[in-house]
């Protein structure tokens, strides 16, 4: 009897799961559900690589990098509706699958996330519905009286997908754009069953003050129905409930109740919340549960102001967005899109503009949960699309997206890419009524201009509207993005209506060509605008983003030997108070030139950050300085743990090279053509025409360091020698990217030796010019001091001394300064005080992806050694305050940002900022500015030979 009551208990519980999974939307995959797990289908492509013949392809996937039709890149045909000579061609697939029997009698839907461009759809033979025009949208066919279920007999899915659209609006809109145009169904295809009478879909409007509004709509009237609400907080613990009747004859429902004292979203506190809604027929009986995340929230755009979530002013500290892997295209997976969400936090930003589509829903999900504000952008580069099937984009994109509390604002297009026809479209499906905005233009409250210099920029904010450049500071191979972002962010976060930005873009676009032995294609600089690279390399500007968007501050510059633990911070975050966040310090010494060592820790710990407000200021308070510690280390964390941020502030110089007073005293020797020293076994050959070294013999073998120290100057080949535009040059504007350097005309007027205890000083003498001495200690070691002088008036881009050495000989270099990437003069951010090393690189920018970059301007550097195939050269550089070069900075083969002279190896004085893409170096505010030399100028190095 007892087996029996149990057996019929279990019969019962089954019986009530399978009820309770039957009044609950269900998923069933055709295709997989990213690039990481595709599922095979059947296809024919009709043009291009692999064409004509069927066979598999993965799905989702873009089928150029699956190896079938044409790499195309938009901006080739730019303008241009129906040209001549585009890839044209279509993919056909085919796919069998199996339903479920129990599905029989629901309502089944078929979902496509997205298909480029135009789709036609059959099943089982019978057309799914109309052809859908749109690559980056989710459509779907109610395909309930077109399937089989059960095992006995399989469905047949057959897609034709054309890569062109045939409606004009479309192409103009999604691919006539600067970026990659892919085909395929690109995004996961499946199939949804509801019950018969269900929840269509749901818009909800949760308040910062606890106010819970949705409007639920019903696939048909139900009489007498209602619909339960409850909400649970991300624990699953219930918070709230409510029953709502739905109006008969609708099929609508408007649900409205409080919620007492939520936790509110934004992008510092994402905290997520369920609403978990039942529809009841007039029984009671439960016919459908759709279960909905949400965040509570307010928006406010305060005219003349700024921008207010939940009552607080934010600023946007963003990037633009392009959904983009090499190996995939715009096929991603829920793991990549959290990728790109990590990364984007990781450079304390807290915005992403998804530029120029929808994004992956997956990618709204990590926004949500993981804390970004997002700009959800209607598809339109430069062109608009036509109003009727515009009119269908936005309800799709709206609908799909309206319940991420991550959605800031709705974006009609870009750069005049936007049909004002449409503009009163997005409110239709949005009870929220986010703003909507037209990037680069002035609309909503907002403007939104592009690219404008820093002179420009500072009118803009004295206009009546809130200034939000949806891109500024373009990026390109090496240049923007945190090339001058100090200087702008310094502007725009001090202003009272400005409400931040987002800088372009934040990864380069380079597809891995299938068909060109797996090269990385940025299409030649149009793909190369990323702060990272194609496959998220870290270049340069992630870590000066980093560090200037660092949400909490220390605001001093320079501490010394004698600093008393006390440092003064700013709290820049938006709601959160700076306890929440804690320091770990660290004091250390450094290496030097001569230890081959690593850096040594002498006391590190852990703080909590004080009570500090948002937008507050305070004092941070660690133990004082360790006497003998080079160096401070100071990283913040978050109340997660990630790293926001490291400093490193210098304490005490590292012990230089010392030069060894006993052994035998140097000889020398003059002839008609050259001095020569002998010490420590080390021969310096010195020209008697123009008074610098010609090489150093170690040995027997001949270190090839020569040509120096003389002087060096450039400046832009566009500029007057008052800094501004040479109008008097009719080629100037050609000469923007151009250096010129200066002649020196002085002369060498000889050498003077003198013996100085055991060491021997050799002075290199010049008249008439800019360089006017160099002054040579040279030990018995075989170590030699230098001491230069040079004068100079005029305007300069760089300028110092130099010396050459063979590059092709150079192997690797290790040094302590900053690092451990190069630095610009408007780009001195990111980097920070240690002990680097890396091996020689040469990168070519959008070719290669090599970082840090082996050559540029290092900042702050104490000693240098350089390994080189005849012996390593080691430098110390007694005057810190000049960055140590180390040849000069590779452009691009076009020379889109600069072509300098060659500086060699090199103490400057003055290092060049760089440009964007858009804006010259004059352009991107005061540390960008050419320096203007009145006097004398010099420094000194110690150089071991080895």
């Amino acid at each position: 009897m007892k087996r029996a009551t149990t057996f019929l208990s279990l019969l019962a519980l089954s019986a009530g799961l399978l009820a309770q999974s039957s009044v609950k939307t269900e998923r069933q995959y055709l295709s997989g559900r990213g690039c990481d797990d595709m599922v095979q289908w059947d296809f024919m492509c009709t043009g291009g690589n692999n064409s004509g013949k069927w066979t598999k392809i993965g799905v989702p996937s873009c089928w150029e990098l699956q190896g079938f039709g044409t790499y195309q890149y938009g901006m080739k045909f730019y303008g241009k509706a129906f040209p001549e000579g585009v890839a044209d061609e279509q993919g056909l697939y085919k796919y069998e699958f199996e339903l479920p029997a129990e599905w029989n009698g629901k309502q089944i839907e078929l979902v496509f996330e997205g298909s480029m461009t135009d789709t036609q759809v059959k099943i089982n033979g019978r057309k799914a519905g109309s052809m859908h025009q749109g690559a980056f949208y989710r459509f779907i066919y109610n395909v309930s009286d077109r399937v089989f279920f059960g095992s006995k007999k399989k469905n047949v899915l057959e897609v034709t997908v054309s890569k062109e659209s045939a409606n004009a609006g479309v192409n103009l809109a999604e691919r006539r754009a600067d970026y990659w145009n892919f085909g395929g169904i690109f995004r996961p295809v499946f199939i949804v069953a509801k019950p018969a009478q269900n929840i269509d879909r749901l818009a909800i409007d949760a308040k910062a003050d606890g106010n819970f509004y949705a409007d639920c709509f019903l696939n048909m009237a139900v009489e007498g129905a209602r619909v339960h609400t409850v909400i649970t907080d991300a624990k699953g613990k219930k918070v709230a409930e409510n029953t709502s009747d739905v109006r008969t004859g609708s099929d609508h429902a408007s649900i409205n109740f409080a919620v007492k004292s939520p936790e509110l979203w934004t992008a510092e506190t994402p905290a997520m919340y369920q609403a978990t809604f039942t529809l009841l027929d007039k029984a009671g009986k439960t016919l459908h549960v759709e279960n909905q995340k949400f965040g509570f929230r307010t928006i406010e755009t305060r005219e003349s102001d700024g921008l207010y979530i939940n009552g607080r002013r934010v600023m946007i500290k963003g990037v633009n967005r392009h959904s983009f892997r090499p190996e995939s295209g715009r096929t991603l997976s829920k793991a990549k899109n959290i990728e790109d969400v990590l990364l984007i936090k990781s450079m304390n930003m807290n915005a992403v503009r998804l530029s120029h589509y929808p994004a992956d829903p997956e990618f709204f999900e990590a926004c949500d949960s993981l804390g970004l504000y997002v700009m959800d952008e209607l598809s339109g580069w430069h062109g608009k699309h036509e109003t009727i099937n515009g009119q269908k984009l936005v309800k799709e994109m709206i609908t799909r997206d309206v319940n991420h509390p991550c959605i800031i604002w709705w974006s009609n297009g870009n750069e005049k890419g936007w049909n004002t026809e449409l503009d009163g479209e997005f409110h239709k499906y949005d009870p929220q009524k986010r703003p909507v905005l037209h990037p680069q233009g002035n609309f909503s409250g907002y403007e939104t201009m592009h690219y404008r210099s820093y002179g420009e920029s500072q009118n803009y904010m004295r206009l009546p509207e809130i200034f939000m450049p949806t891109e500024f500071l373009h990026g390109l191979y090496d240049g923007g993005h945190g090339a001058g972002l100090y200087d702008y962010w310094e502007m725009m976060r001090k202003h009272p209506r400005c409400a931040g930005g987002f800088l372009w873009v934040l990864a380069d676009e380079g597809v891995k060509r299938v068909d060109m032995n797996g090269f990385i294609d940025n299409c030649g600089n149009y793909g190369a605008d990323g702060i990272v690279g194609p496959h998220h390399e870290k270049e340069g500007s992630y870590f000066t983003i980093k560090q200037v968007w660092c949400p909490i501050q220390i605001m001093t510059d320079s501490l010394d030997s004698q600093f008393d633990g006390k440092l003064k911070i700013e709290n820049r975050y938006d709601f959160l108070n700076a306890n929440t966040c804690r320091f770990t310090y660290k004091y250390v010494q450094l290496p030097s030139v001569t230890d081959k060592g690593g850096m040594k820790v002498m006391k590190q710990g852990e703080v909590n950050c004080p009570d500090i407000p948002a937008h507050g200021a305070g004092t941070l308070t660690i133990p004082a300085a360790v006497k003998g510690a080079h160096a401070l280390m100071l990283t913040v964390t978050d109340k997660q743990g990630n790293d926001l941020f490291t400093w490193s502030y210098k304490l005490d110089d590292v012990a230089g090279l010392q030069q060894a007073s006993a052994g035998n005293k140097p000889s020398y020797k003059e002839t008609a053509d050259a001095l020569t020293v002998d010490a420590g076994g080390r021969t310096f050959t010195f020209s008697q025409k123009d008074g610098q070294l010609k090489g150093v013999k170690v040995g027997s073998r001949i270190i090839s360091l020569a040509n120096g120290p003389r002087f060096i100057a450039a400046k832009r080949s566009d500029r007057s020698m008052d800094q501004f535009y040479n109008h008097d040059d009719k080629e100037a504007e050609k000469k923007k990217t151009q250096y010129t350097t200066f002649d020196d005309a002085g002369r060498f007027t000889g050498f003077t030796v003198r013996e100085e205890g055991n060491n021997v000083v050799v002075t290199a003498n010049y008249k008439l010019g800019c360089f006017d001495q160099a002054v040579w200690t040279i030990a018995p070691d075989g170590t030699a001091a230098i001491d230069f002088t040079y004068n100079f008036s005029g305007v300069v881009d760089l300028m110092g001394v130099m010396f050459d050495y063979p590059e092709d000989k150079v192997l690797s270099k290790r040094w302590v300064g900053d690092g451990p990437y190069r630095v610009w003069q408007n780009r001195l951010h990111g980097p920070q005080l240690g002990v680097w090393e890396n091996e020689y690189n040469d990168p070519i920018p959008a070719e290669s992806f090599t970082y840090p970059e082996f050559k540029g301007y290092f900042a702050n550097v104490q000693w240098m050694t350089l390994k080189t195939q005849e012996g390593t050269i080691s430098i110390c550089n007694r005057t810190p305050q000049n960055y140590v070069g180390v040849y000069q900075p590779r452009d691009g083969r076009d020379g889109l940002l600069y072509t300098f002279p060659a500086t060699g190896i090199s103490l400057m004085k003055v290092i060049p900022p760089v440009r964007n893409k858009v804006n010259t170096t004059d352009l991107i505010g005061p540390s960008s500015q050419a320096f203007w030399a009145d006097g004398a100028y010099g420094g000194g190095i110690t150089l071991k030979f080895e």
